[in-house]
């Protein structure tokens, strides 16, 4: 029994050995066969957990030359650590926690090495198990430098009354830690913004109870930078505002003239005409004595 047991030992170990030095000759030699998925899974000995937890591992760029800088974004269980990212492509990766606690970015430049494809592994440790994901990266002597992701803003609204939600959404590229809004239009004037470990950050922003109505302007930052800035319009009247309105000066009473300062026109009062002149009062006084004449002699007839 004791002679088996020493034969199985030697095979083991023989085994074990064997499986190293494949394991690291496929780490450092290229290979065909491309990989990107998060490993994942849980296990038990002995009470442990011995499986994996959910983690992805991302490049902002597929392809590459040696001496190009590529992009990195990982996603991880809340409390991971001892997060390390290695390949025989890459130099050496250093990578920065962001604030949701669960994505981490980093860049690394591509080593020096014959063209092919290349494996990029994720390792680390989380409270639920270890932390584990692949992706792959192709050297390419003539390949383009990966171009840097451009940053877009959009609001879901351009038009909002106080108290109305609006939904922002910002991309930006992997290695930017952090994104929000700012504008006068919104409560707080700033909305800082929550990332999903891809590149795409999200928030909602509320219009202020004392906005006025016009227009206002809402600025994008990434990283630290503004990128971008576009038009925001708000009506105040509809809400809890009143439309302005301009109070209506009374008008001043007429009083009513007393007799005594009624003032007594010249020339005819009942036709309005102008006064007789000194020879119209004669013809009129001609015509009247004609007329008693007329009149006499028609009574003597």
């Amino acid at each position: 029994m004791r002679k088996a047991f020493t034969i199985s030992g030697i095979v083991l170990a023989s085994s074990m050995a064997l499986g190293v030095a494949g394991t690291a000759f496929a780490a450092d030699a290229p290979h065909p066969t491309p990989t990107s998925s998060a490993s994942t899974g849980t296990g038990t000995a002995g009470g442990a957990k011995t499986g994996t937890t959910d983690a992805s591992l991302k490049l902002s760029a597929s392809t590459a030359k040696p001496g190009a800088s590529v992009e990195i974004s990982v996603t991880a269980p809340e409390g991971s650590t001892s997060l390390a990212v290695s390949s025989a492509a890459l130099g050496d990766v250093k990578l920065t926690e962001g604030k949701s606690g669960t994505t981490w970015t980093g860049t690394a430049k591509v080593a020096d090495v014959k063209d092919g494809n290349y494996g990029v592994a994720l390792t680390g440790s989380a409270p639920g198990g270890k932390v584990q994901a692949t992706a792959q990266l192709t050297v390419k002597a003539g390949a383009p430098d990966p171009k840097p992701q451009s940053p877009t803003l959009r609001l879901s609204k351009d038009f909002g009354r106080p108290g109305d939600k609006v939904a922002v959404t910002v991309t930006t590229g992997a290695g930017d830690q952090s994104a929000q809004v700012k504008s006068g239009a919104f409560a707080g004037g700033q909305v800082n913004l929550t990332s999903d470990g891809k590149g795409t950050w999200t928030g909602t922003a509320v219009v202020a109870n004392d906005v006025k109505t016009g227009y206002y302007g809402v600025d994008a930052f990434a990283g630290g930078k503004k990128f971008d800035t576009v038009k925001f319009s708000t009506e105040a009247s509809g809400h809890d505002k009143k439309p302005d309105v301009k109070p209506v000066t009374p008008v001043k009473p007429v009083t009513p003239l007393k007799p005594s300062e009624h003032k007594k026109p010249k020339g005819s009062v009942n036709t309005g005409q102008a006064p007789l002149t000194a020879a119209g009062t004669e013809a009129v006084t001609e015509a009247v004595t004609a007329a008693g004449a007329v009149q006499d002699a028609t009574r003597n007839a």
